[in-house]
């Protein structure tokens, strides 16, 4: 059987949605649930763009042990040194370079001849393999380039050292038919092909990111570019869920393909990084979305009940998900905790940290009857999310008047006690005027989203906010049984995030 690579670029593409942007700490617990996951590659982010991103490549590379970890870089000596030292202690290291190559690429962003395209990739590529043997080469936009010409740029690639090629479809442009045609016409005319994988890297602009990864691996690739969700850049990337379960439920068509990745930590794995990006499936999103394995029907219900084949082609178990589980009280002891830490793909915790989580579980079983995956999954994302700053909340109160909420801020700031109150059109309007107020600052809140975590009536609610100051943007996430007290500690924790950048 022929293994297809996953390469995985949630923490780079995935991180280019509008509106996410995740801190070292975050990147890092994801990283590590990717490598759970059993990816072969994890893109951790492009050194060269910024120092936290440097910083979370470097983090990821020195804490992850199976999975390769790469870094993007422009074909740019610079861009390539930032990434080579950010990925210098990684157990396995990939740099991953590319230029542009379409001709419309070449005329308005590059202002570059084919020719002078050539000698960088040759040069650059050259460079890039005097840090480390495993080079990936991108022709960015390769679907909107001239063949015959790709045949050329990736032959100087290879040449110059490249041990995988990346055919993007950078905008979401081709079909599955033309994705097949230009892998086997590639396949069949560049010279030196034949030890080197081939990769692919589709967006999903007109929804067929899946389809043409497919179709790709079809006519000869051998690694397939995706993200945790399908998020990324526009309408997002190929989702790694997708293409996994596809080559696994339909073995009677790829009974040759199969992946390294451990399906039973899909589930976990999209419920981590949607609860940490702010980022929210939508309900009938194949694989992981909250619709997938809900049958409405009342003749869909008569067939699953006398038979789940009927209507269900995977079985819930084998994505991670136990839809009908109900799995810890406040009765549950540690022992019982870890197991489920260990079965949900969270492990490798110090004694330290497993003390901090069973705290914490502790205190929302006290709050709930019961505390499902999801609520275990949130108490790791949060934890991975607080950010540590001048700011914690001691306190809060709301009082209703008949016009409108009062709310009474208990905050430390700096590590000095202060109080602050105000009046709201309600109590989180209230709530964050009073914080306002007592900062003396005002923040434009840009976004508020609201989600139940479960269906319960006692359910956790996470809160995401952006806030703008000074034309920048900072996230803030929180938790809690309590709307109110999830809204607000979100707030500070966006908070921490702008002043620790300041």
């Amino acid at each position: 059987m022929k293994c297809i690579k996953i390469f995985d670029t949630t923490l780079r593409d995935g991180e280019q949605t509008p509106r996410v942007n995740l801190n070292a700490k975050e990147k890092l617990r994801i990283a590590k649930q990717l490598e759970a996951l059993g990816v072969d590659i994890i893109e951790a982010g492009f050194a060269a763009a910024s120092s936290g991103d440097f910083e979370a490549i470097e983090l990821i590379a020195q804490n992850i042990k199976n999975s390769t970890v790469t870094s993007l870089a422009r074909a740019v000596k610079s861009d390539i040194e930032m990434a080579a030292k950010a990925i210098k202690k990684a157990n396995k290291s990939r740099i991953h370079t590319f230029i542009a190559t379409s001709p419309i690429h070449r005329e308005f962003k590059l202002k570059m001849s084919k020719e002078e395209i050539l000698k960088t990739v040759n040069e650059m590529v050259r460079y890039a393999r005097t840090f480390t043997n495993d080079i990936e080469f991108s022709a960015e936009d390769a679907m909107r380039t001239e063949k015959e010409y790709l045949v050329e740029v990736y032959e100087t690639a290879i040449k110059a050292g490249a041990t995988t090629i990346n055919i993007p479809d950078t905008v979401g442009y081709r079909t599955p038919q033309e994705m097949y045609d230009t892998v086997k016409y590639l396949k069949e005319n560049i010279k030196g092909i034949e030890n080197i994988d081939i990769s692919v890297h589709c967006h999903n602009d007109l929804g067929l990111a899946v389809a043409n990864s497919i179709a790709a691996v079809q006519a000869g690739a051998t690694q397939i570019e995706c993200t945790i969700n399908g998020i990324g850049e526009r309408a997002g990337n190929t989702s790694l869920e997708e293409v996994v379960m596809l080559f696994k439920t339909r073995k009677d068509l790829f009974a040759d393909f199969t992946t390294n990745i451990d399906t039973k930590q899909i589930y976990p794995t999209s419920k981590l990084v949607s609860l940490l990006t702010g980022v929210t499936t939508q309900p009938n999103k194949a694989i992981v979305g909250a619709n997938a394995f809900s049958h409405e029907s009342g003749i869909h219900q008569h067939g699953v009940l006398a038979n789940p084949e009927t209507y269900e082609i995977i079985k819930p178990e084998v994505v991670g998900r136990n839809v009908d589980s109900l799995v810890l009280g406040k009765l549950s002891g540690k022992h019982a905790f870890v197991d489920k830490l260990n079965s949900l793909g969270f492990s490798g915790f110090d004694d330290k940290k497993i003390e901090e989580l069973f705290t914490d579980f502790k205190n929302l079983a006290d709050k709930k009857k019961y505390v499902l995956d999801e609520d275990i999954i949130s108490l790791i994302s949060g934890d991975a999310a607080e950010v540590k700053g001048r700011f914690s909340l001691e306190h809060f109160e709301i009082i209703r008047t008949d016009i409108k909420a009062k709310a009474e801020i208990i905050m430390y700031v700096d590590g000095e006690k202060d109080v602050s109150s105000s009046y709201g059109s309600g109590p989180v309007d209230a709530a964050y005027k009073a914080i306002n107020r007592l900062l003396n600052d005002n923040f434009v809140l840009e976004e508020y989203k609201l989600e139940s975590i479960t269906g319960d009536t006692d359910a956790q609610a996470q809160v995401v906010v952006i806030i703008e100051k000074d034309k920048k943007r900072h996230i803030g996430r929180a938790q809690s049984t309590d709307i109110v007290e999830s809204s607000i500690k979100a707030y500070i924790n966006a908070l921490n995030r702008l002043y620790k950048e300041d």
